[in-house]
């Protein structure tokens, strides 16, 4: 009797993670699979694609997002104004999203009394059709897959989501329109 116990408690843990895994993707650089993940994700996206990214420089990413504008889905991207103002990176790919018709502002910055000095938007993360999220630690830029060690999530819950997406509402109410 024990054992059957045993060895339904054991497969019931193996199924039980191998459902949750199902629901996670990771994915590490140097390697065009994570870049492969995204691609995908903003090729199938039906209805919406709502990004927060500390630094976006990678064209082949941002032509996937305006090909996915032209076809009708609704896109906003929030980023850091430092990192992606053309003054200061000449490689932020702002203003040809900007200019191919992409919502996008600049993070409001958040000013710190204590230690005199502004904070930064450094979230990393993308909700596509408001079920899935790619999250980690990279940004959308051309080095990230090639030169950077990175890690990737995509995450498909819409509850994780859903916590997402109201963290992006509140930081998108709160960015200043460019």
């Amino acid at each position: 009797m024990f054992r059957k116990i045993v060895f339904f408690i054991s497969v019931s843990i193996f199924l039980g993670l191998y459902s949750y895994a199902r629901d996670i993707d990771v994915y590490f650089t140097p390697s065009y699979k994570a870049e492969g993940a995204i691609e995908d994700l903003i090729d199938n996206a039906n209805k919406t694609i709502d990004i927060a990214m500390y630094t976006f420089t990678s064209r082949y990413l941002a032509q996937h997002l305006i090909d996915a504008e032209n076809r009708g889905v609704k896109i906003r991207v929030l980023l850091d104004r430092k990192s992606n103002d053309p003054k200061e990176n000449e490689y932020t790919k702002y203003l040809y999203l900007k200019k191919n018709g992409i919502n996008i502002r600049f993070a409001a910055a958040h000013t710190y009394k204590r230690w005199k000095r502004s904070g930064i938007m450094h979230n990393k993360f993308a909700i596509f059709d408001n079920k899935i999220v790619e999250t980690g630690s990279l940004n959308w830029t051309a080095s990230a897959f090639v030169v950077n060690d990175e890690n990737v999530l995509v995450i498909r819950r819409q509850d994780i989501a859903n916590v997402y997406e109201e963290k992006f509402e509140a930081l998108w109410e709160k960015a200043k329109e460019k």
